[in-house]
């Protein structure tokens, strides 16, 4: 059986979605509070795939996801780390992202828990921005990403989204080592503005990877589309498979064939 661990803390909101997610393909989910894990760390050693998903972890105090990301840096490293030497998944939707950027785990293009080098700051419209949006799908090694159509469509819901690198090399070397996952594009392909670009995001970059393919963070939400009547035209449209529940889909495949 593929044992997922979805983190919550204070003021996350999609962990029950993102457990029955996991659990509507046939893995194990369990919300296990940031505290068990703080207690006890070796509690991740029981778990294959390693989730932290949206909300509004302590209020977004200081910054969106920056205190869950310390708490993860200074308690879980060491962890985290055998974790990922095990070759097991690690996944952050939204509020997981900006976690994961911020404690190091993303981009990691040398190791886990690298300095911050990329962030994800206020939209540019200065307000939530809560939409379905189109994405590209890009040419990278995620393993959560194999099999989805080149453009997908998935709800945002977020203030701070806005994907920024620290420098003009930063950005060249996501590009080079194919590590950008998704773009925000218009329904047709093209590259997108505003709002279409729900957030401002530098050359529309909506998720991203470690160069393994193994640790993915993305803005959208895949837990809001895994059945077809979370799609706002599931009535009007000849549906196929909705994009969300393939993400899913392919974390816990990777994990029954390769561990």
């Amino acid at each position: 059986m593929v044992k997922v661990c979805v983190l919550f803390s204070a003021g996350t909101n999609c962990d029950e979605e993102t457990a029955y997610a996991f659990n509507h393909v046939g893995a194990q989910a369990e919300t296990v509070h940031i505290n068990r894990l703080k207690e006890n760390p070796a509690l991740l050693r029981d778990y294959h795939i390693f989730v932290i998903p949206g909300g509004f972890s302590y209020g977004d105090y200081i910054a969106s996801g920056r205190v869950l990301a310390n708490e993860i840096k200074h308690n879980l490293a060491e962890e985290i780390c055998r974790f990922l030497e095990k070759g097991k998944l690690i996944l952050g939707v939204c509020n997981g992202f900006q976690v994961l950027v911020k404690c190091g785990l993303l981009p990691a293009v040398k190791k886990p828990f690298e300095p911050q080098s990329v962030t994800l700051d206020t939209n540019n419209s200065a307000r939530y921005e809560d939409r379905w949006v189109y994405l590209k799908t890009e040419n990278s090694p995620c393993v959560f990403t194999r099999n989805l159509p080149e453009i997908i469509y998935l709800p945002v819901a977020h203030a701070e989204g806005k994907f920024l690198t620290d420098s003009p090399a930063t950005l060249r070397l996501l590009n080079a080592n194919h590590q950008v996952v998704f773009r925000y594009v218009t329904a047709d392909g093209k590259p997108a503005k505003y709002p279409e670009n729900p957030n401002g995001s530098v050359e529309g970059i909506a998720g991203i990877c470690d160069p393994s393919g193994r640790i993915f963070g993305l803005m959208p939400h895949p837990e809001r589309y895994v059945i077809k009547q979370h799609h706002p035209r599931w009535h009007r449209e000849n549906l196929t498979k909705p994009d969300g529940i393939v993400i899913f889909e392919n974390a816990v495949n990777y994990v029954q064939k390769n561990l």
